[in-house]
């Protein structure tokens, strides 16, 4: 049978644990996204890190008229159309003006959240992780997915899911018209006085 493969982490560590202003912009990114905790942030940079170096080594190789270059070049820029980080139109060094906020801002987690589906980006993911969440017809328990821009508009809940009901209490309300607030501001009379 042999041995199974090695396992091996994903993503990598920062060389310094302890930088300050670091540790506050994680910090500042878990709460935004509502992730669980800091490998999801660097799971985000190592995948940025892994685009831009292929992006600066095809630019490289495209100075010097390489036709496989070109190919590549044309399937990773393919790529990130399709996951939806950049726009149509885009080249090579685009990609390396992405952020990890690009990258964070595709997850399933945040779409769903995004798309109103869930209150908070908390509940999304609790959403998702407890089978509520469909994409495409299939029923997706990972949070960390980036989506497809063609099948991002296919999010909705689950047949079985409680959440179909319109009257569930953790389900988002969507305001209308008559429940929104006039955005007229109101006379305010102290004291008897106009």
């Amino acid at each position: 049978m042999g041995d199974p493969k090695k396992l091996r982490k994903k993503f990598d560590v920062p060389s310094h644990p302890w930088r300050g202003e670091r540790i506050k912009e994680e910090k500042e990114l878990v709460i935004k996204y509502g992730l669980k905790n800091k490998t999801e942030v660097y799971k985000a940079y190592s995948y940025l890190r892994s685009l831009r170096s292929q992006a600066r080594n095809l630019q490289a190789s495209n100075r010097t008229a390489n036709e496989q270059a070109k190919k590549e070049s044309e399937q990773l820029l393919k790529r990130c159309l399709r996951i939806g980080l950049l726009k149509e139109g885009s080249n090579l060094q685009n990609i390396l003006g992405l952020n990890v906020e690009d990258v964070l801002s595709r997850r399933l987690q945040t779409l769903v959240y995004n798309k109103g589906l869930s209150q908070t980006p908390l509940q999304a993911r609790q959403m998702i992780v407890h089978g509520h969440i469909l994409l495409s017809g299939r029923k997706v328990t990972i949070p960390g997915m980036l989506v497809d821009k063609r099948i991002e508009r296919e999010l909705d809940y689950t047949m079985k899911s409680p959440f179909t009901n319109e009257e569930h209490p953790m389900r988002p309300k969507s305001q209308s018209v008559e429940e929104a607030p006039s955005q007229v501001p109101q006379k305010v009379t102290i004291g008897g006085e106009q």
